[in-house]
């Protein structure tokens, strides 16, 4: 069993490749070339540096390109004593993503991180619409939106649960971020409209909308998430 959140695995990973990067650089100072399980190991080193780069500064970003220059690097496989300066730079943005990631720089880590989960739910969504099942779609749909609409609270400060210290639903959440100017009326209406197609189809009122209703309310919380969460 897998331990840890997501964001902790990343982050152990970076120190994992972080120190491994210390080793591979090590054994290249004395070596006459890697060969064999060192240069595999080596170049699962590189493949996974590169994932962790993408995940925790962004795919684009400087360090990424950073990482890109490197393998762009002649003979980059050939790894002997004078010939590891590829290497080097690989680690060099490695430590400079922990050091930004320990300073805070990054984009935030968690807002990352929920947005592929919840491109997974709506992924999934979408197969369960293209089944057929429009209203576990649409219940599913729903719950990421309700989700996003709290996720997008917190980030503002805003409340999450009322006064009797019961989360908020969808209407209230959506109420507080429209009227503090987080996003639109339109979009507030267009909240409550697909809302209301929610708790049609976790109440078993399928008559009141169709498959291509749920396609449009797929769309919308596609486009919001991407525009609101990231």
């Amino acid at each position: 069993m897998i331990e840890g959140t997501p964001s902790e695995r990343l982050t152990k990973e970076l120190q994992d490749l972080i120190v491994t990067g210390d080793k591979l650089i090590a054994v290249a100072l004395t070596s006459q070339g890697l060969s064999g399980a060192d240069l595999a190991g080596a170049m699962a080193w590189v493949s996974r540096a590169g994932h962790v780069v993408k995940r925790l500064a962004g795919d684009g970003g400087i360090h990424d390109q950073m990482y890109r220059r490197a393998l762009e690097i002649d003979n980059f496989t050939v790894i002997y004593r004078g010939n590891y300066r590829h290497l080097c730079e690989i680690q060099g943005v490695l430590q400079a993503v922990q050091h930004d990631l320990d300073g805070g720089l990054l984009i935030d880590l968690r807002k990352l991180l929920q947005a592929d989960i919840f491109a997974d739910f709506l992924q999934m969504a979408e197969h369960l619409l293209n089944e057929g099942y429009e209203d576990a779609s649409a219940v599913l749909i729903g719950g990421v939106l309700e989700d996003s609409l709290r996720k997008l609270s917190q980030s503002h400060g805003l409340p999450l649960f009322s006064q009797q210290g019961r989360p908020l639903t969808i209407d209230p959440l959506n109420s507080g971020l429209a009227k503090a100017g987080v996003y639109p009326q339109l979009t507030q209406k267009q909240i409550t409209t697909w809302a209301n197609l929610r708790n049609d189809a976790a109440h078993g009122n399928y008559t009141k909308f169709s498959a291509e209703d749920v396609k449009q309310m797929l769309i919308f919380v596609q486009r919001f998430c991407g525009e609101y969460l990231q």
